[in-house]
């Protein structure tokens, strides 16, 4: 039995590549990452200089980030729940080869985890690795890619301001931008 989820949205020569934990349900109903409207990732990524122009949520958003702004998107677990208490060490140790074997395939250029959760669960089910405590680029890499790491917009992450995640988008732009040798 196949679970209705997001697609990936993954090509060869992205730019970045956001990796989420799962798809939420709401996303999935929807059609398009980060579709939950208490979700702040759309607000944080328009304060933030990863994109230079505003983004209303929807599907042609999602297609302009993938096919102007060469952003690919992607899940660790591809299996939507209503929340990450949901997943157990099958759905990682899956979702972590799963996702190796896919970004291998595109190699992109650089890798956005969203959340030390996400990260934390791909290093110990693929490596066995426990991940560095700190947000920002990690020491290790995955499919040849460096791996940048901020906090989940997820409205279960209240944690962070929209203002703490846009500083983190930011660090994110500007370190892609460095990346590419346009600052």
């Amino acid at each position: 039995m196949t679970t209705h989820t997001l697609p990936d949205l993954l090509a060869p020569g992205l730019r970045l590549v956001s990796v989420g934990l799962n798809p939420s349900l709401p996303s999935v109903a929807a059609g398009f990452y980060f579709a939950n409207p208490r979700n702040r990732f759309w607000a944080a990524l328009n304060a933030s200089e990863l994109v230079r122009e505003h983004l209303t949520p929807g599907p042609e958003a999602m297609r302009r980030l993938f096919e102007v702004h060469r952003i690919g998107f992607t899940d660790l677990v591809k299996r939507p729940t209503r929340g990450a208490g949901e997943l157990r060490a099958a759905d990682y140790r899956a979702g972590a080869a799963a996702l190796e074997a896919r970004l291998a395939r595109y190699a992109p250029r650089l890798l956005w985890f969203h959340g030390r959760v996400a990260w934390g669960h791909f290093l110990h089910h693929a490596r066995r690795l426990q991940p560095a405590a700190d947000w920002g680029l990690q020491p290790e890499r995955l499919a040849g890619a460096p791996v940048f790491v901020t906090p989940n917009p997820s409205p279960a992450n209240a944690a962070f301001s929209r203002a703490d995640l846009t500083a983190h988008y930011r660090a994110l732009a500007h370190y892609l931008a460095a990346l590419e040798g346009t600052r």
